[in-house]
């Protein structure tokens, strides 16, 4: 985390936190939304300014409760997620290929899962923000998961042993010389399997 966002909460300990106005779309881009965007439900702008996408990505957290947001400054603005915390990309790299998310770090795979709309999700451990209490910030190596951003499943079938199941499919894939599983998984449950809250709101805590 900046250590200029430290300073400000000391500063101001006490700013109300934003809900509703930022963001995260299945292809990992911050959007923001605007009192019209949310009151018609529209995704939002896309924020396309370089520093203010390294900014959040920075400064992405998740508290206890399984929610998101982007600590800005000394405000928290809580992130409505369109699919999942993490989106994947698989990224060439000195060892072969990785998966890296839209805050640029990468992801440790275990597993991957497939829903009934052909989505896939890569399972894994990602160092993660995490806020514990009285503005307190840990780095963790978190077990979570990503969606996989769309133009990368025609590369992730290529690493894929599938069978077809009544409404997904399941199998296996390689990753780095082993064999790692494929279930199938209803996306209704991604979110309470994973614990985390798509769209949170200050009714979240109670």
């Amino acid at each position: 985390m900046d250590e200029q966002v430290l300073r400000s909460l000391i500063k101001w300990p006490n700013v109300p936190d934003c809900f509703g106005w930022l963001a995260l779309d299945r292809r990992g881009q911050w959007r923001m939304r605007d009192a019209f965007a949310q009151q018609n439900k529209l995704p939002g702008q896309v924020i396309t300014h370089l520093a203010l996408n390294e900014f959040i990505s920075r400064n992405y957290v998740c508290d206890h409760l399984g929610r998101y947001f982007f600590q800005n400054g000394p405000q928290r603005v809580f992130i409505t997620l369109d699919a999942t915390p993490w989106i994947a990309r698989i990224t060439p790299s000195t060892k072969g290929i990785q998966f890296i998310t839209q805050c640029y770090s990468s992801i440790e795979p275990s597993s991957a899962l497939s829903d009934e709309k052909g989505n896939i999700y890569i399972v894994g451990k990602v160092n993660q923000l995490i806020y514990k209490q009285e503005n307190q910030f840990f780095k963790e190596k978190y077990l979570t998961v990503a969606l996989l951003h769309d133009h990368d499943l025609d590369h992730f079938s290529q690493l894929a042993k599938l069978r077809e199941e009544a409404c997904s499919f399941s199998g296996s894939w390689t990753w780095e010389g082993k064999q790692l599983p494929l279930d199938p998984i209803h996306s209704g449950e991604i979110a309470p399997r994973f614990k985390f809250i798509a769209i949170p709101s200050d009714q979240s805590c109670s």
